[in-house]
């Protein structure tokens, strides 16, 4: 037996066993084991992938599974990409998840509803790529759905907003299972099969007009899953309200799997398409980007800042998947195997950093119970370790070197700039333009995680529960190390995924780009090549940083000390109340895009009972709500609500009534079959 079915086999297992340990076993005993065999199943899924990335092929038909058709399993390079990726933050997480779980008793994230769904989620995660068919995709898309839907709920008893968050990330996720069963339902239907090797024979018999709708079903669908806005609407409620590491989760895997959807359907099943299929996923992943970050800008809550920078980096995966579409649709396929690389090394950089980032934020909610960003601060003493690894995390979630993000953000950058070679009027003006919008969302990105982590971390403390917060427990520790030890190891050696990102992209029909080799980064293409490797760049200012810390204390150790107070004006030392907060260090930039944002102020006098003149209070509140969500979702939801009320008079309580109702849809159905036949 090869390694790669032995692997997803171990991972079937060790998902059923962690299940029914969920479900049977004690408090004290069901932690523990349920982490150990959760991370069972991320290291098995993980196992498989990193043999498919290393040349390893699998397929097979399991008929008893599945009724009618049976289950189509099939894992090639790009499958195994995902795959390993999930399987990376499963095994972290789970060790991260055994400290976490423990501190909250048996509720919550430790309750056996919640660690029986767990193994379950973890396993879809795995699973997903391997499909090979319509019905065994959906199966296990919907499994992933309902298992992540089951974590989101795990607090439901403590807070009411975790019960809004669910029926949210319910509706839309469930609304994006019926896009993506009318797309490929579509799919199968004129191309006569349900496996995905009918699907690529039969795609090029599909006329242009149902192909692009096959498209246009499933990219929403996908991108929905994403985070991709505008239907993201789901992501900013489901993540601060989940437990941390099933955010964690959900946004360093769950969300990559929309992406695969994409490059898997648009660029595999169907073989590419037009530019303006491939366009339309750039406009929505500039989109995306830029109104992330300045979400996240905007947010004083930690997780939900984290949440909309999920959508931000999806919107630069989206704009590497539309730039490698356009390109192959212009015919430059060595292009778009650069672009298609690009946006799969920052699916795995994100997962990385994210992951880091939402396990530390966990930790700060365990040793505080506090989310908000106002009234935190002075957690660096406090909690120097998880302080230490947010601070990693952040350096790749900005971009800059050395964090791992700017490998990643650096190569999709030199696709676009190169890919200006390409002709027509459609590429001179998006290209640049998506370059443009890359490059404000990294900057406005640098302010987020300067906020996060200036004002959470280094400020002083705001309130009692922040000053006295301490260290997350040695197993939290131990997984947010696997997590930063990832980063550190993208940021230095890239060159060890070069040959796995070749057959991945490779696995879709692009050729082999050889984009990152080697010890660092490098730009292969049959006419460019690129002077600048990045590795030099993280290594070159890593250096030059460590030389401007060390200037200064070794300057500083020849002088001698002078104890002096500083002049202040006589007010003392400065007190937390005149400290920036996480709202006023983000007023500029909402003064910048105060047009896109459209904040919302209220100003509320009280005056005293014997005049009118006399104010006894005044109340300013400031808040910046979801555009999108407040223009788009409210109404929709206003006139469904409507809706509702006014079909309530149809129910009026006749017999003849209800029996006609059932004459007339009757009838119609009837007319519909005629006109069908």
């Amino acid at each position: 037996m090869s390694v790669i079915p032995a692997a997803l086999a171990t991972a079937t297992g060790l998902g059923g066993a962690g299940a029914l340990a969920g479900l049977g076993l004690p408090y004290r005993l069901r932690v523990p084991v349920v982490g150990v065999l959760t991370a069972g199943v991320g290291a098995s899924g993980g196992t498989a992938g990193v043999a498919a990335l290393g040349g390893g092929r699998w397929a097979a038909t399991l008929p008893g599974v599945l009724p009618l058709a049976g289950a189509h399993v099939a894992v090639d390079a790009l499958a195994g990409l995902f795959m390993a990726v999930a399987g990376a933050v499963v095994v972290a997480v789970a060790v991260y998840g055994i400290g976490y779980a423990a501190g909250h008793g048996p509720h919550g994230l430790g309750s056996r509803t919640a660690q029986a769904a767990l193994p379950l989620f973890t396993l879809s995660l795995v699973l997903v790529p391997v499909a090979a068919s319509v019905s065994t995709f959906l199966v296990l898309w919907e499994l992933m759905a309902l298992g992540s839907l089951s974590l989101v709920l795990a607090e439901h008893r403590e807070r009411a907003s975790v019960r809004q968050a669910g029926v949210w990330y319910a509706v839309m996720t469930h609304l994006g299972l019926v896009l993506l069963l009318a797309g490929l339902a579509l799919f199968a239907a004129r191309a006569g099969g349900d496996t995905f090797a009918a699907l690529r024979a039969g795609a090029h018999t599909v006329s242009p007009t149902v192909r692009g709708l096959v498209f246009v079903l499933v990219a929403a669908a996908f991108a929905s899953k994403a985070g991709a806005v505008p239907l993201h609407a789901w992501l900013p409620r489901a993540h601060p309200e989940a437990p941390s590491p099933v955010s964690a989760l959900m946004s360093a895997a769950m969300v990559n799997l929309g992406v695969y959807g994409l490059v898997r359907t648009g660029l595999d099943l169907l073989g590419g398409g037009p530019a303006w299929w491939w366009l339309g996923l750039m406009a929505v992943g500039g989109v995306s980007a830029v109104y992330g970050i300045l979400q996240a800008a905007m947010a004083s809550d930690l997780k939900r800042l984290l949440a909309y920078s999920t959508s931000e980096n999806m919107g630069l995966v989206l704009i590497g998947v539309g730039a490698s579409g356009l390109f192959a649709a212009y015919g430059n396929r060595p292009l778009a195997a650069l672009a298609l690389a690009a946006a799969l090394l920052h699916v795995v950089n994100h997962a990385a950093f994210k992951a880091l980032l939402f396990c530390a934020a966990g930790s700060v909610l365990r040793a505080t119970g506090l989310r908000d960003l106002d009234l935190l601060g002075g957690l660096r003493a406090r909690m120097p370790v998880t302080a230490g690894l947010f601070a990693v995390a952040a350096l790749g979630a900005v971009a800059l070197p050395p964090g791992n993000g700017f490998i990643s953000e650096w190569l999709l950058l030199q696709s676009l700039i190169h890919g200006l070679q390409v002709p027509g009027v459609a590429v001179a003006v998006v290209l640049p333009l998506s370059v443009a919008l890359i490059a404000l969302s990294a900057g406005i990105a640098a302010a987020v995680f300067v906020k996060a982590l200036g004002v959470g971390f280094f400020a002083r403390p705001r309130s009692p529960r922040a000053e006295s917060a301490r260290e997350a427990p040695p197993l939290m520790i131990a997984g947010m190390g696997l997590l930063s030890a990832g980063c550190v190891a993208l940021a230095l050696v890239p060159g060890l995924l070069g040959d796995g990102l070749d057959r991945a992209v490779s696995a879709v029909g692009l050729p082999g780009t050889g984009a990152v080799s080697g010890g660092g980064v490098r730009l292969r293409l049959a006419d460019i090549s690129a002077s600048l490797s990045p590795v030099w760049v993280v290594a070159a200012l890593t250096a030059a940083l460590l030389l401007a810390a060390g200037l200064p204390r070794l300057y500083g150790r020849r002088r001698s000390r002078v104890n002096a107070r500083l002049w202040d004006c006589g007010g003392g030392a400065p007190t937390p109340r005149m400290a920036y907060t996480a709202t006023s260090f983000a007023e500029p930039l909402q003064r910048v895009f105060d047009d896109v944002l459209a904040p919302e102020q209220d100003v509320d006098v009280t005056p005293v009972r014997e005049s009118a003149y006399l104010v006894e209070r005044v109340r300013f509140q400031r808040r910046v709500p979801d555009r999108i969500e407040h223009r788009w979702y409210e109404p929709v939801l206003r006139s469904l609500a409507g809706a509702g009320q006014a079909a309530r008079r149809l129910a009026g309580g006749s017999v003849h009534l209800y029996l006609g109702y059932g004459f007339v849809g009757l009838v119609v159905l009837l007319l519909a079959l005629a006109v069908g036949w």
